[in-house]
């Protein structure tokens, strides 16, 4: 193992340096070969001494790189994470990590002054006076939720994301694109009376006809909309919110405690959630054409046209 390692040891640099003395010439070559496709019109065509020659440096250039590739990083921007990735590229429940939702500052919470006395469960403790909010507890929730949301919509069930901030509009709106015809979001104000008094809101002939009850509600800043929570509560509507330390969990059926005061946040709440709620929209549909096959099946089978073989008697 020693001889090896001092082989490899003493090896290595030789090519490095043999590798680095060829490169500007070979980006000399390559400049230049740029330099004559560019101005191929005005120049007479390569002889084959010189074809060759340029081959030959190509080659070279190459085994230089593919050399050295192999000891550079693998990350590029794809398989990294972007700032941008939480609102256009979210990720499934079961990819979610604590490092993301530090990242996001999820675990921010207010000042200890203004800490929820129910909040305590969920608090990790103090930081320069703030609250630092327990992440231990915030992933399981969020992915409570998810699962939540994912069975709301896999029996159909619409759901409405709610963010009434200039913030929060863009991110409602992708969250509910995500899921479709199941989705639905209000992003500017909800307006009193939308479910307690919906024949004024919108009309006795859509009551009739159309369902305007929602079957799960999700808040994104809870604090400003606590007449919806309320109507939600008296029309016995499930809701899912993100409380920070100074609000009191109990508010929402399903809490997850988190900055809701950070837009990466809910970016990253609203996305895992709107991703799980994809997956429930694809198990609906997928059970929709089973129900399908398999009423064509009973039909075929009972119409009387229909040939059944006997079985056979031993």
């Amino acid at each position: 193992m020693s001889t090896g390692s001092h082989s490899l040891a003493t090896q290595f640099p030789r090519a490095v340096a043999r590798r680095v003395r060829q490169l500007p010439r070979l980006q000399a070559s390559f400049s230049g070969a740029r330099h004559v496709s560019q101005t191929a019109e005005d120049r007479p065509p390569l002889t084959e001494e010189q074809w060759q020659d340029m081959q030959s440096e190509r080659g070279t250039f190459q085994s230089f790189m593919d050399t050295f590739s192999r000891y550079g990083s693998t990350q590029t921007r794809d398989n990294t994470f972007q700032p941008h990735h939480t609102l256009h590229r979210p990720v499934a429940p079961n990819q979610l990590t604590l490092s993301a939702l530090m990242a996001a500052g999820a675990h921010l919470g207010h000042s200890k002054s203004l800490m929820n006395p129910n909040f305590t469960p969920y608090a990790y403790g103090i930081r320069a006076g703030i609250t630092v909010i327990d992440m231990d507890h915030t992933l399981p929730l969020l992915r409570r939720a998810a699962k939540v949301v994912r069975g709301v919509a896999a029996k159909a069930g619409s759901v409405v994301f709610v963010g009434t901030s200039p913030e929060l509009s863009t991110v409602v709106r992708k969250a509910a694109e995500r899921m479709g015809e199941y989705g639905y979001h209000v992003g500017s104000k909800w307006l009193p009376g939308t479910l307690t008094n919906r024949l004024a809101m919108f009309g006795a002939g859509t009551v009739e006809n159309v369902q305007v009850t929602p079957d799960l509600v999700i808040f994104l800043n809870p604090l400003a909309n606590l007449h919806a929570i309320r109507e939600c509560a008296q029309n016995h509507i499930p809701t899912v919110g993100i409380v920070d330390s100074n609000v009191d969990p109990r508010i929402v059926m399903y809490p997850i405690p988190a900055n809701d005061e950070s837009v990466k946040t809910a970016e990253l709440v609203a996305g895992v959630l709107s991703v799980a709620g994809r997956e429930g929209v694809e198990i609906s549909k997928e059970e929709a054409n089973r129900r399908k096959e398999r009423a064509k099946f009973v039909a075929r089978m009972t119409s009387p046209n229909s040939s059944r073989r006997e079985p056979a008697v031993a």
